[in-house]
């Protein structure tokens, strides 16, 4: 865990004044797999990041829609942020985060134990196992506090990431009732307890404020000299490819257009802002959803690929949109 990154400061002419290190490069990635997850998409996002970023001149991160936090791990570990607000309005997401932050070591020795057991199982008996604590995971939401931390939540956490790594595709899934409901997946030596990365997710929260909120609540947060990244749940691009359900809420046009709004206010603020969403038209050439929406910033389109399709055979590639209220190469 000694590894850093050498970055470079710049002085108002953007001559080189010195070279420092970035303690926080500690080859953290997300710990969770997350429908929607960026990482796929970083290399083309450093080219899209504002330049003050770029030029260590930012020091405040906003990540509204956390999901698996790979931007987050990625400026964090790449730029000299002093502070990072991460925020989703999943209960169980920010549980895990706030145990790995507080208490890794607990919650590896949780996924120590998950790990020696399920391996040793063959496949019937890890099918049953899988069931069985998918089952338990749903009864216990309702003795768990989720706004109190508590050494309950450590078993909790590890219960999360265990069938996050064996079920069907790594997708986080949950039904109109808050039920986690995928199905089990086919792995013959799962990691369930990356210890390493787990130390180094904690070490890189050092500098993060973690809460359960709603997107709105990020103005409360606000600070100048800062860099807000938007991943909403993002808008179906067809009948059929529709997937929010990271939480039984529900993220549907009408909020689109709310967090549109609050990016614009952001933009007025003077906060340099980011936004991923699905493109429309991939399906319709006609649908110009975001193009108005958004009309008065820049709009990129990236190539991506669709992961969460449960037919391998239509996970193809497919544009996004990214929209910034600055300037981009």
């Amino acid at each position: 865990m000694t590894s850093t990154t050498k970055y470079q400061l710049f002085n108002s002419s953007n001559s080189i004044v010195e070279d420092l290190f970035n303690p926080y490069n500690v080859g953290a990635k997300p710990f969770l797999k997350w429908a929607g997850g960026k990482g796929q998409l970083l290399d083309k996002f450093q080219e899209l990041y504002p330049e003050n970023l770029k030029r260590n001149k930012i020091k405040n991160f906003y990540e509204p829609f956390l999901g698996s936090g790979a931007v987050f791990f990625d400026i964090a570990q790449k730029y000299d942020i002093e502070s990072a607000y991460l925020y989703d309005i999943n209960d169980e997401l920010i549980l895990t985060y706030k145990v790995i932050q507080k208490d890794v070591n607990k919650l590896i020795e949780f996924l120590y134990r998950y790990q020696k057991t399920y391996l040793k199982l063959d496949k019937i008996k890890r099918h049953q196992f899988f069931y069985d604590q998918r089952t338990n995971y749903n009864l216990q939401r309702f003795n768990i506090d989720y706004e109190k931390y508590s050494e309950n939540w450590f078993p909790r956490a590890a219960q999360l990431i265990f069938l996050n790594r064996t079920c069907f595709n790594g997708l986080y899934r949950v039904n109109s009732k808050g039920e986690f409901n995928s199905p089990v997946g086919d792995y013959d030596n799962p990691t369930i307890c990356d210890e390493q990365n787990l130390i180094a997710v904690n070490k890189v929260l050092e500098i993060a404020e973690i809460k359960k909120a709603d997107f709105k609540e990020i103005v409360t947060d606000l600070k100048s000299n800062s860099f807000v990244y938007f991943d909403p749940p993002y808008r179906p691009i067809s009948k059929t490819a529709s997937f929010k359900a990271y939480s039984k809420q529900g993220f549907a046009d009408n909020e689109q257009f709310q967090l549109a709004q609050l990016f614009k206010q952001l933009d007025l603020e003077g906060s340099k802002v980011m936004l991923s969403n699905s493109d429309p038209k991939n399906n319709d050439p006609n649908d110009n959803f975001f193009d108005e929406m958004y009309n008065e910033f820049n709009i990129v389109r990236v190539p991506a690929r669709r992961m969460i399709n449960s037919d391998p055979t239509k996970r193809g590639k497919i544009n996004e949109i990214v929209v910034t209220n600055y300037a981009t190469a």
